[in-house]
Order: C-alpha cells, then structure tokens, then sequence
C-alpha cells in the first residue's frame, strides 16, 4: 500500500498530512489560510521530496546543500527531525519527532519514496 496526501480542516485554515501506507505520518505541513494554498503545498512537496538532497545539522562542521532539501537537526528535546525544504526556500513540511538518527534517515527515504505519487484526499 502507497502513501497518500490527507487534507485537514483546523481552526485557522487548512492543512496537509502525507502518510506512508502504514498510516504513519510522516510529513505535516504549515496551515495555509485557503484550500487552494494547501493544495499548491501538496504539489512542492511532489515536486521537491525526490531531488531532496539530505543537509544533517547534527554534524559539527555540516555541508549547506542547495535547495530543495531535507534539513535534518536534533530539537532541544534531543530528538531527530527533518524539514523539507523547496527550491524557494519556503519550509513545505516537517516530521515528527525520531528518537534514533536511523529512524529520522528512513522517515526522509519514506518521503521521497512516497510523495511523488501519493493520492490526495479531501
């Protein structure tokens, strides 16, 4: 089973969840204000997840890669996260918390294996 793009309403607008065929999430976007501005959201991560080079700010003297990226950091919780980066810039979508390095590494691989294709439901 594929992954699958899930659109949300919230209190302030919309937003996206892409899930791994297991049902997992593994990406969640920023809430944008129309369902239009969600669905362009939708479309950067298609776009950006495959070409994603992979920048671990866990390393001390880590390299800067050009965009788009996965910006890989541990939070101040000590946890591994990663956020996706467009061509722009523009943060597109973020995990969730990984308590291993290995862990956040396979969230980014299921991304990039995912999102191209993935349906989105409404």
């Amino acid at each position: 089973m594929s992954g699958k793009f899930v659109l949300k309403e919230t209190s302030s607008g919309m937003k996206f969840d892409l899930k791994a065929g297991n049902g997992e999430v593994i990406l969640s976007s920023q809430v944008y204000s129309t369902i239009q501005a969600c669905r362009k959201g939708v479309e950067s991560v298609r776009a950006n997840a495959k070409d994603g080079a992979i920048e671990d700010q866990t390393l001390e003297a880590y390299i800067p890669e050009k965009h788009p990226k996965f910006e890989l950091y541990m939070d101040k919780a000590g946890d591994f996260r990663f956020r996706l980066k467009a061509k722009n810039g523009q943060i597109v979508g973020t995990s969730e918390a990984y308590k291993s390095k290995a862990s956040c590494l396979k969230g980014i691989e299921s991304v990039r294996n995912n999102a191209p294709e993935a349906p989105l439901k409404e």
